[in-house]
């Protein structure tokens, strides 16, 4: 049913996008805005782990850089069925996770340091779960191609004016698809997100063993992100849909995620159905000291 609706939230968007073209230039405008979307789909579906990781400056990391982060992320990759994926630290005080790539075996997960300061080995390890079954669900391609047509739509909108005219009927057909259609894009991409996010949450939840673990971090992520500001949400708002919480409330009209109270809740309705937790990821050690920024045992 997800995958389903999804295609359906997919669907809408390239058909707002479609229409648009044709209401700011006829036929000719729909045709151009088809191939003009393939060209950015296409960049998008090779380039895009790159454009993220760069817009982060993330760093990436291996079994000697940060034995404790890479172990973890191995042993839920194989405890999920996936290949290892590249894993990267974001020099930042916000605490945030993301995924990234256009399938599995071309995938990156990434971490903040402020992320692997507040929490303890347990939740960084439920954590990296969810941001693996992101990448098991192929939610970072959707993501990717979503918010690249919500792009190209507003793109064509900001310049419809110039696109078409002759008559106040064209102009008031035009104005109507510049204001309707952006908006009607982001809506698609928002419900996107927070769909993706709830299938992530039970995925990962799979994945570690232990849906509390990822409750407390979620509880944990969701003050700490709207306290400590994250520089670059703020110059790329659509950034905010990659990351396991926003820096904002959810489940309203604009946000990206769902609220993170109705996530926990939904974690502590799986935890009652699962029983106890299946043991946790093992690390050097111990679980349940924290790690240090650079993903090591303190």
């Amino acid at each position: 049913m997800s995958t389903f609706r999804t295609m359906l939230l997919l669907a809408a968007l390239t058909a707002l996008f479609m229409g648009l073209g044709y209401t700011i230039g006829g036929a000719g405008g729909a045709v151009i805005a088809f191939l003009v979307a393939a060209g950015m789909n296409l960049f998008t579906y090779w380039n895009a782990d790159k454009i993220v990781l760069r817009m982060h400056n993330a760093q990436e990391v291996d079994a000697r850089s940060a034995p404790q982060l890479h172990g973890l992320v191995r042993e839920l990759a194989t405890r999920g069925g996936l290949p290892m994926p590249r894993v990267y630290l974001i020099d930042s005080p916000h605490p945030n996770a993301f995924a990234t790539g256009r399938n599995p075996e071309n995938a990156a997960v990434a971490a903040t340091t402020g992320l692997l300061a507040i929490l303890d080995t347990n939740e960084v390890a439920a954590v990296m779960a969810h941001e693996l079954a992101h990448v098991k669900n192929r939610d970072t391609l959707v993501m990717t191609m979503t918010a690249t047509i919500a792009g190209a739509i507003s793109m064509l909108a900001n310049f419809g004016l110039f696109f078409r005219g002759g008559g106040s009927q064209n102009l008031i057909a035009t104005l109507l698809a510049v204001i309707v259609a952006p908006f009607a894009a982001m809506l698609v991409q928002l419900a996107i997100s927070r769909t993706r996010e709830y299938g992530a949450d039970r995925g990962g939840a799979l994945m570690h063993g232990d849906p509390r673990a990822l409750a407390r971090a979620l509880a944990k992520l969701a003050g700490a992100a709207q306290r400590i500001p994250n520089p670059v949400a703020e110059r790329n708002p659509a950034a905010s849909a990659l990351y396991i919480v926003p820096g904002m409330g959810g489940d309203s009209l604009f946000s990206t995620h769902p609220a993170t109270e109705n996530r926990i809740a939904a974690l502590e309705a799986m935890a009652a159905e699962l029983g106890g937790p299946r043991p946790a990821p093992r690390v050097a050690g111990g679980s349940a000291s924290a790690l240090d920024p650079l993903g090591r045992r303190r």
